[in-house]
């Protein structure tokens, strides 16, 4: 019902104010880097324009925002591209396991050719892809024992996204993937619905998930990035100054939260450490292993495999 409670982007005496929606915590880096810019687009702007922020799913999960999005009922948001992949499918790419070799390998992609083609693909789906937020790496955490390598999964019910790739992912390791949303997982964990679940060092902080779970095992299995989009309802209704102003003021940003998210990704160990958790390095080629075929699936799919060989040959 959401959807009934929102009007499209908001001309307040003369200012046109975004209405920007994400689920997570306002210490997060990626809220964070939002503040930074709107106040940026506000200077830029000379005031004309302005984003407004509503954190901690108010106005629902991920899913919903982008279902929002696409009806015109809210301007702006940031998703995982792993929910971008059902309604953007190429997006599913960045789900594969062990992708990238390093940070400079994703960011040479995602900031070249092909993650511009990738944002540009939501278009048809009313959904304007305009940059990336570093979202680390995920790894898994679990309650009862830790994962030291593949066979540790087995058996255990694992939250994932909600990704058809994650849940291949999950399944090829040997472990059970759930897809449970985000705002619903502490509980989850607490319960027993899940084992455990996989997620980068200051999401696993600041979801307080280390209360609950005491082993957080740095496989790093994927770098999946966070995207941020605007409807095409409104992208299309800004003038050719305004859409320059926006797209500016989204790659300082973007500039600005890969800053922020290094130094919270360090807090975050740090800190989950001081709180008890056993914090694992794990022998990766084992799991390289487990998940190679999900490479070949896709040979099939022409557009999937293509950009998985693209990808690799970025230097």
């Amino acid at each position: 019902m959401i959807s009934y409670m929102l009007s499209s982007c908001d001309t307040l005496q003369g200012k046109k104010v975004i209405k920007l929606a994400h689920g997570l915590d306002m210490s997060h880096p990626v809220h964070k880097a939002m503040v930074f810019m709107a106040e940026d687009l506000e200077k830029r702007s000379n005031g004309t324009m302005g984003i407004q922020i509503y954190p901690n799913q108010q106005l629902g999960t991920e899913r919903q925002a982008l279902e929002l999005l696409q009806i015109g009922s809210l301007d702006m948001t940031k998703v995982s591209a792993a929910v971008m992949e059902n309604f953007s499918p190429n997006m599913k790419v960045f789900g594969l396991p062990f992708l990238f070799r390093d940070r400079t390998h994703i960011f040479n992609v995602l900031d070249g050719e092909i993650g511009k083609e990738l944002l540009d693909g939501g278009q048809k789906y009313w959904l304007k892809g305009l940059g990336y937020y570093d979202s680390g790496s995920r790894s898994f955490y679990t309650k009862e024992k830790p994962v030291k390598s593949p066979e540790d999964l087995k058996g255990l019910k694992i939250r994932v996204m909600e990704s058809i790739t994650a849940m291949n992912m999950v399944s090829s390791l040997g472990g059970s993937p759930t897809p449970i949303s985000w705002g619903e997982l502490y509980t989850s964990l607490q319960q027993g619905v899940v084992d455990g679940a996989e997620n980068n060092p200051p999401s696993f902080y600041l979801s307080r998930h280390y209360e609950v779970c005491k082993f957080y095992s740095l496989d790093e299995h994927t770098s999946i990035p966070d995207v941020l989009i605007m409807g095409t309802h409104l992208w299309n209704d800004l003038n050719d100054e305004q859409q320059k102003w926006v797209q500016a003021s989204v790659n300082v940003s973007v500039k600005h939260q890969r800053k922020l998210w290094e130094e919270a990704e360090q807090e975050a160990l740090e800190e989950v450490k001081k709180a008890g958790v056993q914090v694992i390095n794990p022998d990766k080629s084992k799991f390289q292993e487990k998940v190679a075929d999900m490479y070949e699936s896709y040979k099939d799919e022409n557009e999937i495999y293509s950009l998985i060989n693209r990808i690799q040959k970025v230097k």
